[in-house]
């Protein structure tokens, strides 16, 4: 059972809050970075989470379409059939998605999940997000709310942004500004649109100084204690006990990062940190590393020929996936989650 049923991914997030670890989700883009990520997380003996932005499913829908939801659902078909070799498991999730993508991608996808539902198969994939932080929270809520509904009848899981991380992913963009941190005041009207569970399971990626992008350690203000005030906030308010969690946070634009800042996160119930830029960047260095290295293998050079065993894709394409994976397992270190799969 290496892709997670709808009952099995909700026990893997339960045991993140409960045990203050969060699963790295990162981001795939090829069946390549695909298996990287199996691999790190199999390495790292973690269950884990993968996911597709918009962006990374338009490219693997191929250049003659970019079809988003035929490269999403043909990843995902792939990944349950080669996940099967890897002693871990994983949740397949859909990264942000704004409005003007939802009826080409999120919605769609929905619908893939609720036919096999009714069939009495499982969803395809087990969570999706829900990107809208560059709408007011009214509107963003009110899709929220419609969203909730289908994924909760296709028995997925739901993630909601619902104030901006900074910085640029797939062209979606906010300035760094004052206005990346999420106020106990938006937290309460999250709850009175979605409930606490009742309507259906949500992870909020709340914002607290979030940057997409490559920045130092320093770079970025962040206030991971925020969500402490946030889950204080709703206990008080719905009347939970003390020192109650009542959210399931994400944590996005994670890239610099120091280890107390993600320390912090974990301790006020982050279960999900999204890996994209720092993992894409740990492909591409060993493939650029063989390229200056084999220079004149790689090319033919004033009609040469070049060294066919440099230039072969799976020569390099190796070397790239285990340098993915050795941040992957890295990560899985970060957040805790090392040594911690499901028996």
């Amino acid at each position: 059972m290496p892709i997670a049923t709808p009952e099995v991914y909700n026990e893997m997030l339960d045991r993140a809050k409960a045990g203050k670890f969060a699963y790295p989700a990162i981001n795939v883009t090829s069946s390549q970075t695909l298996h990287a990520a199996l691999r790190g997380f199999a390495e790292a003996e973690s269950d884990g989470i993968i996911q597709m932005s918009t962006g990374g499913a338009e490219f693997l829908g191929g250049q003659h379409n970019k079809d988003m939801v035929t490269g999403a659902v043909a990843l995902a078909e792939f990944a349950h059939i080669v996940a099967e070799k890897y002693d871990v498991t994983v949740a397949l999730h859909t990264d942000h998605c704004p409005k003007d993508k939802l009826d080409g991608y999120v919605r769609p996808l929905l619908a893939v999940s609720e036919e096999r539902v009714k069939a009495g198969r499982n969803p395809l994939f087990q969570s999706h997000m829900w990107d809208g932080s560059a709408e007011t929270l009214s509107d963003n809520l009110a899709i929220a709310q419609e969203l909730l509904e289908r994924a909760r009848a296709a028995k997925i899981i739901l993630e909601v942004e619902i104030t901006p991380t900074g910085g640029e992913e797939d062209g979606v963009s906010h300035e760094i500004n004052d206005s990346l941190y999420t106020t106990v005041d938006d937290a309460v009207r999250t709850v009175e649109a979605l409930g606490l569970g009742e309507k259906g399971r949500y992870l909020l990626a709340a914002s607290f100084g979030n940057v997409h992008g490559v920045y130092k350690p320093g770079n970025v203000v962040l206030r991971p204690e925020l969500l402490k005030e946030l889950n204080e906030g709703i206990a008080a308010k719905y009347g939970q006990p003390a020192g109650s969690k009542p959210f399931n946070f994400v944590f996005h634009g994670g890239s610099g990062s120091t280890a107390e800042e993600i320390a912090t996160a974990l301790e006020n119930g982050v279960v999900k940190m999204n890996i994209d830029t720092d993992t894409q960047y740990a492909f591409t260095r060993p493939v650029v590393d063989h390229m200056f290295r084999n220079y004149d293998g790689v090319l033919k050079v004033d009609g040469e020929v070049g060294n066919k065993k440099t230039y072969d894709p799976r020569t390099w394409g190796k070397l790239a996936e285990a340098g993915m994976a050795a941040r992957v397992v890295e990560a899985c270190g970060h957040l805790r989650s090392a040594g911690q799969k499901i028996k």
